[in-house]
């Protein structure tokens, strides 16, 4: 995140400076360590940066949410790591969230209040939205008009938090084509990732599920399949390597098709 251009101010700055950030940026692991998930870190950034939000990020005291390590049946670890997190945000009298990645979105927003770490929690996608809404971000780029757009549903944003709406209608935005895949909304197919599997080998089958939920995709014969979730990227994107199409096919977040449509 050393770009110049990009102004990433930390809770531990703003603090020292005597001022509250109105909403905190909350990365999440994969935005940080996973160098496919930065990219996404840096759009949504740009347009953060772009309609003049004031924001910050925790920085180095930001810890997973524990997320992975609850589905996966950690309780004990999943508490920890919540309770340290908890300490932190409220340390900092923090109110509003907003984050790229669905999982720490559910987790944050669902399963923090009962351990008395109580947000408004607000996903990237309706974040970009209200922005556009209230006019403080414009998309006025053409690079999309006429472009096929597929959006795949992330779980944990789509049936787990009913949110269907937000990312579509930000992708119109674009005077792009939406297709629908035949499986949408609250009948979509998970890319294969979600409750921990992303760290772990798929049991024996006939078929991968991210494999699966790429042939719905390419059924529509997009040129880009858009997702709001950084472990969506990923099993989509490998699944359109096993079909052989990354070059005629990209899978972006929509966060990177505003940044690159207002190119910033």
């Amino acid at each position: 995140m050393s770009n110049d251009k990009l102004r990433v101010p930390t809770m531990g700055q703003c603090m020292a400076e005597g001022r509250k950030p109105e909403v905190l940026f909350w990365v999440g692991s994969a935005g940080s360590f996973d160098d496919r998930a930065k990219k996404i870190t840096r759009a949504f950034v740009k347009i953060l940066n772009k309609a003049n939000v004031d924001f910050a990020v925790l920085g180095t005291e930001e810890s997973c949410t524990g997320d992975v390590a609850k589905r996966a049946g950690n309780e004990f670890l999943f508490q920890m790591q919540a309770l340290m997190n908890i300490e932190v945000l409220n340390g900092y009298g923090i109110k509003k969230i907003v984050t790229c990645d669905p999982h720490s979105y559910n987790c944050l927003k669902n399963e923090y209040p009962g351990l008395g770490g109580v947000y408004d929690v607000i996903h990237h996608t309706q974040f970009i939205q209200d922005l556009i809404n209230s006019g403080k971000l414009n998309v006025t780029g053409s690079l999309y008009k006429g472009k096929r757009i597929t959006f795949h549903d992330p779980c944990y944003l789509g049936r787990a938090n009913n949110e269907y709406d937000a990312p579509r209608e930000v992708l119109k935005k674009t005077d792009a084509n939406i297709i629908e895949m035949k499986r949408n909304k609250q009948t979509a197919l998970c890319c294969g990732a979600g409750g921990a599997q992303m760290f772990k080998e798929p049991e024996k089958g006939d078929k991968d599920v991210n494999v699966l939920r790429t042939e719905d995709a390419l059924r529509t014969k997009p040129n880009i399949i858009a997702t709001g979730c950084p472990y969506c990227i990923t099993m989509m994107t490998d699944g359109v390597k096993n079909k052989e199409k990354e070059d005629i096919v990209k899978v972006m977040d929509i966060a990177e098709i505003i940044a690159t449509a207002e190119e910033l």
